[in-house]
């Protein structure tokens, strides 16, 4: 049974929808990585630029962010497949737990440093 590992397969295990099924999805996802690099480059470039002032480029940038955080969660941590219902509950718990953690911490060093 091991003597011909080295060979290479003559037909495929995966049937022609399952083939389709994965390169559609390899497609989204190439599509939507090219899609948060140039949101990359779009956030140096409105760094670099320096056209705009500073408070709109921080909240250009905070945006930017959101987008490309909602990006990774739904296509790459595949919040988008069924049946993740777990995966999925542990994820908005935890953005749920940590975001008014780091607004409390953010307070508290504020109202100290200031």
């Amino acid at each position: 049974m091991a003597d011909h590992l080295s060979e290479p397969f003559e037909k495929s295990a995966m049937t022609n929808e399952e083939k389709v099924k994965t390169e559609r999805e390899m497609r989204i996802q190439f599509i939507a990585f090219a899609f948060m690099i140039a949101l990359t480059f779009l956030a140096f470039i409105a760094v670099g630029a320096e056209v705009a002032p500073p408070g709109f480029v921080i909240s250009f940038i905070i945006f930017l962010a959101f987008i490309q955080l909602f990006l990774q969660l739904y296509y790459f941590m595949h919040l988008k497949d069924k049946d993740h219902g777990w995966a999925n509950t542990f994820m908005v718990s935890a953005l749920v737990l940590s975001i008014p953690t780091i607004v409390a911490l953010i307070l508290i060093i504020g109202v100290v440093k200031y």
